[in-house]
C-alpha cells in the first residue's frame, strides 16, 4: 500500500500504550476481575457450555453428567414429544427464518396460531408476539410511556423494564421493593392529570419472591390516570388454576391492564409477548418500534412455542408436581442450614444467600464438580449488593433428583465452609 494509505492504517490501529484510555476502559476493573477469578483455577460462572444436553434436567458439562438446577425450564417442555414434532414440521413446511418484520413479509400461519393460542390461554382478546421476552417489555413500556408520562415500577424490577423507560423517555419513578406504602405515596406525588404507567411482576427473579398484587392493585386504583402492566414471565406455567400467573392465582384478572410474558422459561423456546383485553391494543403493531423493526420469529419456534402453549392448558399434574419439587428442596436446604431469600417456598426459584463474592464462587465451582449446575449472581444485578447461587427448579426433575440436589448441596456447602 501507499505511504498515504500505511500512515492512515496506523492512525486506526488501538493504542496498546500501557496505560493508554479508550472506550473499553470503562470494563477494566470487570476486566481484571474476571482475570483474576480464572487464574486462581476457577470456571468462568457465565461462560458455561453445555456440550450435550439428555433432557430438560441433565446435561453433559466438560464430559460429566450435571443436574440442571438454573435452566428456568419451570415445565420443561424443551423435550416434550409434541413440541419438538410442531418444529420439526415448521422447519420442513416454512423453512428456517421469515427474514422480515411481521409488518411487511414476516407475519406467517404459524405467528397467526401462536397469538390465537395466547389468547385463549389468557382469554384476552388481544395477543402480540415479539422475538425476544426482552423486547416485549421494551417495546410495550416504551411506546405506552413517553415524554411528559410517569412509569411507576418496582427498585428490583428486571432490566428490560428499566431499559423500556429509558427508550420511551417516560419519568421513572421507583417504589421500594413490594412496598405497597411506598407505591401508593409515590402515585401520590404525582400530578393527578400525567399518564401513568405501573409495571409490576409477579415473581422476581433473583429471590423467587411473589408480588402482594391485590394490595398493590387496590393502591393504584385510588389514584387517576393510571394503567397497569404485570411482568409474569417467571409466573406464567405454574400460578393459578390455568396457569396464568401470580395475577390470576391472587384474583386481579379484572383489574390489570396487560401481561407480559417470555416463550423462554415455562413455554420451553423463545420469544416474548404481551395480552390484554384493550380495545385499541392492535394499534401497537402499528407505533411499537422493537416490534415494527425486528425480524419475527422462525417458522419453527412459533410452531414450538403454539404446541407448548396449548399443552400447558391441562399441565396441572406438572404445576402439583413442581410445587412438590420446590417445598421439598426448599425445605431441605434450609434444614442443611443454608440460608435463603425468602422464609417459605413462594415459587419455582430459590435463592441461597452467600456472604461474599469469594463463598459464593467457591460453592457455585463445588456444586459443578459434584454435577450440579446452578446460576451465579453477584451484584449489580441482585438486590441490595447480595451474592446469591439461583435455584431454578422443573416440573421434570425426579423425586430422586431433587434428593441428589440436596445431598450435593450438603458436601458442598460442607466442603466450603458455609454450612457444618
Amino acid at each position: 500500500m501507499s505511504d498515504a494509505i500505511e500512515t492512515a492504517a496506523d492512525a486506526h490501529t488501538p493504542a496498546e500504550t500501557p496505560g493508554a484510555r479508550d472506550l473499553f476502559s470503562k470494563f477494566d476493573a470487570l476486566i481484571n476481575e474476571r482475570e483474576a477469578i480464572l487464574a486462581a483455577g476457577v470456571r468462568d460462572p457465565f461462560g458455561i457450555v453445555m456440550d450435550e444436553v439428555k433432557s430438560p434436567t441433565l446435561a453433559v458439562i466438560k464430559g460429566k453428567d450435571t443436574i440442571l438446577l438454573g435452566t428456568y425450564n419451570y415445565m420443561g417442555m424443551t423435550f416434550d414429544p409434541d413440541v419438538v414434532a410442531a418444529g420439526k414440521k415448521a422447519l420442513d413446511d416454512f423453512g428456517a427464518g421469515t427474514t422480515g418484520s411481521r409488518c411487511l413479509n414476516g407475519t406467517y400461519q404459524g405467528h397467526m396460531e401462536v397469538e390465537d393460542a395466547l389468547k385463549d390461554f389468557y382469554g384476552t382478546s388481544g395477543a402480540m408476539v415479539f422475538s425476544t421476552g426482552y423486547q416485549a417489555n421494551l417495546g410495550m413500556i416504551s411506546t405506552l410511556a413517553g415524554k411528559g408520562d410517569y412509569v411507576i415500577l418496582d427498585a428490583d424490577s428486571h432490566a428490560s423494564i428499566y431499559d423500556g423507560c429509558f427508550l420511551g423517555d417516560a419519568e421513572i419513578v421507583r417504589f421500594r421493593h413490594n412496598s405497597v406504602e411506598d407505591l401508593d405515596k409515590r402515585l401520590g406525588r404525582l400530578p393527578k392529570d400525567a399518564q401513568k404507567l405501573v409495571v409490576l411482576e409477579g415473581v422476581y427473579s433473583m429471590l423467587g419472591d411473589v408480588a402482594p398484587l391485590p394490595a398493590m392493585v387496590a393502591a393504584v386504583r385510588k389514584h387517576p390516570n393510571c394503567m397497569i402492566l404485570v411482568d409474569e414471565a417467571h409466573g406464567m406455567g405454574f400460578f393459578g388454576p390455568n396457569g396464568r400467573g401470580v395475577y390470576e392465582e391472587q384474583g386481579v384478572e379484572g383489574d390489570v391492564d396487560f401481561i407480559v410474558g417470555t416463550f423462554s422459561k415455562s413455554v420451553g423456546t423463545v420469544g416474548g409477548f404481551c395480552v390484554s383485553n384493550h380495545p385499541k391494543f392492535e394499534v401497537l403493531r402499528l407505533v411499537c418500534r422493537p416490534y415494527v423493526f425486528t425480524a419475527s420469529l422462525p417458522p419453527s419456534v412459533v410452531a414450538t412455542a403454539a404446541t407448548s402453549i396449548r399443552k400447558l392448558m391441562g399441565a396441572g399434574e406438572k404445576r402439583a408436581r413442581l410445587w412438590r419439587n420446590s417445598k421439598t428442596l426448599h425445605g431441605g436446604l434450609r434444614e442443611l442450614g443454608f440460608t435463603l431469600g425468602t422464609e417459605t417456598p413462594q415459587s419455582a426459584i430459590i435463592a441461597v444467600i452467600l456472604t461474599d463474592q469469594t463463598q459464593a464462587i467457591g460453592m457455585w465451582q463445588a456444586l459443578l464438580e459434584l454435577g450440579l449446575y446452578v446460576n451465579m449472581a453477584r451484584p449489580p444485578a441482585t438486590p441490595a449488593g447480595t451474592f446469591l447461587l439461583r435455584c431454578s427448579l422443573c416440573a421434570e426433575h425426579s423425586e430422586e433428583q431433587v434428593g441428589q440436589i440436596l445431598g450435593i448441596f450438603a458436601a458442598a456447602g460442607r466442603a466450603v465452609g458455609v454450612i457444618v
